[in-house]
């Protein structure tokens, strides 16, 4: 089968009965396909609502699922590790998104790659910059590098 890279998004900002750490997340992640490279964790501001600041990273993947096989089985790791749906921008132990996949655009009614927010995300460019700064985006046709400086190049308005 045709192994794909996917660039997956990590975040958390609490702690569960696993607490996240680096080693057990990249185990999981190495029970989908090939961990080829993860991030190192930046801390950020909440997003919406919560209180509580993130721990953000990115990691590339290689794997031969399709992408709706592979949110599937990012579903069930953010289970086992004690996440739970609720609220929208409520405190999460574990947030695995896809943001990325070699394979350009997948778009259906529940998923949508590259992922909708990636070029409006600091918190979701900042780590995968790290990793994957060439990574050209399917629909804007710029690079993660160069989508991660026009968020760095924003100031807030006074």
């Amino acid at each position: 089968m045709t192994k794909t890279v996917y660039a997956i998004g990590l975040g958390s900002n609490r702690r569960g009965r696993h607490g996240g750490p680096a080693d057990e997340v990249r185990a999981a992640l190495a029970a989908i396909g090939d961990v080829l490279v993860v991030s190192p964790v930046i801390v950020t501001p909440p997003l919406g609502p919560s209180i509580r600041r993130f721990a953000n990273a990115a990691a590339l993947i290689e794997s031969t699922d399709t992408p709706p096989q592979l949110l599937a089985r990012l579903k069930r790791i953010e289970a086992a590790f004690g996440r739970r749906r609720g609220r929208r921008w409520g405190a999460r132990v574990i947030d695995l998104d896809i943001l990325l996949w070699s394979g350009g655009r997948w778009c259906t009614r529940h998923l949508v790659v590259p992922h909708d927010g990636l070029v409006e995300r600091a918190f979701a460019l900042q780590p995968l910059r790290q990793i994957a700064p060439d990574w050209r985006h399917p629909l804007r046709g710029r690079t993660v590098r160069q989508l991660a400086a026009r968020i760095d190049r924003r100031r807030p308005r006074a």
